[in-house]
């Protein structure tokens, strides 16, 4: 049910692929929510995806964007406060590719112009993304800027390679942009570490199935769904969050603080 907690916000949405990406479930709760916002994709990622289809069903603009790209964003977030008639109140990251995975080089062996291409496009976009935001002065007092991201930036995990750099990377700029951003206008920057999840992304990357099913195991509420994450997502883009700013914030079901769960040692056990 929803109960208008983003009603008269605007702002920016990247990253909606298809139906089964967090960023797409975002957006229809959000529009659910009261909200308004135009969706960006990089123009390669919105030929492979089905932007065009969320748009018309969320009555929202698409303004192509390369994350990486300081001119494309620049021309994004003015962009977007023209469209929305207004400066924002929110912006969604939800941006991430390895090159080195998704050509499955080991880790023993990567190619380090496409590791830098991680690092880019992973983890420092989202910088990018906030000193656009900053330099366009395109952001209200009180807003709220969220980017996805995994525990593979504290903890080793087999298969996720780069990324696991690129996201140590995303959640320091979320730090160090998110106090930078409170003293200048009270706009607040956390990280969401995610439970694995099912989205086309997600699922392209080696043994992940078994990994999704050992996570569950090891989660007391079980794995937080996309749609699970979206609605914490609207919370922290509301009001209701005023004060929280500079966080890595778990969503994965209590797999952060379990050791071992009764259900894994049963499995262990056969």
């Amino acid at each position: 049910m929803a109960n208008n907690l983003l009603r008269g916000k605007r702002g920016i949405i990247f990253g909606a692929l298809d139906e089964n990406s967090i960023a797409w479930k975002t957006a229809l709760k959000v529009k659910e929510e009261g909200g308004s916002f135009t969706l960006t994709n990089a123009p390669i990622a919105m030929r492979m995806g089905k932007i065009k289809e969320l748009a018309s069903q969320c009555g929202a603009e698409i303004i192509p964007a390369d994350a990486t790209s300081e001119a494309d964003l620049d021309a994004l977030f003015k962009r977007s406060v023209e469209v929305l008639g207004g400066k924002l109140d929110f912006v969604l990251h939800s941006i991430g590719m390895s090159p080195n995975v998704r050509k499955d080089r080991p880790y023993g062996d990567l190619n380090y112009e496409w590791f830098m291409k991680t690092l880019d496009i992973s983890g420092v976009s989202f910088h990018k993304v906030l000193q656009t935001a900053e330099k366009t002065d395109a952001m209200n007092e009180w807003g709220s800027i969220l980017a996805l991201t995994y525990i593979a930036a504290q903890r080793s995990y087999p298969d996720y390679s780069d990324m696991a750099q690129a996201k140590s990377v995303l959640e320091s700029i979320a730090r160090s942009y998110g106090h930078r951003f409170a003293k200048l206008k009270k706009v607040r920057v956390n990280t969401i570490s995610q439970s694995p999840t099912k989205t086309t992304a997600g699922a392209g990357i080696s043994g992940f199935d078994v990994f999704y099913d050992f996570a569950n195991m090891m989660s007391p509420l079980g794995n937080a769904t996309a749609e699970d994450c979206a609605n914490y997502i609207v919370l922290m883009f509301s009001d209701y969050s005023r004060m929280v700013t500079m966080q890595n914030l778990m969503h994965d079901g209590g797999f952060s603080t379990t050791g071992i769960t009764e259900e894994l040692i049963e499995r262990l056990k056969k």
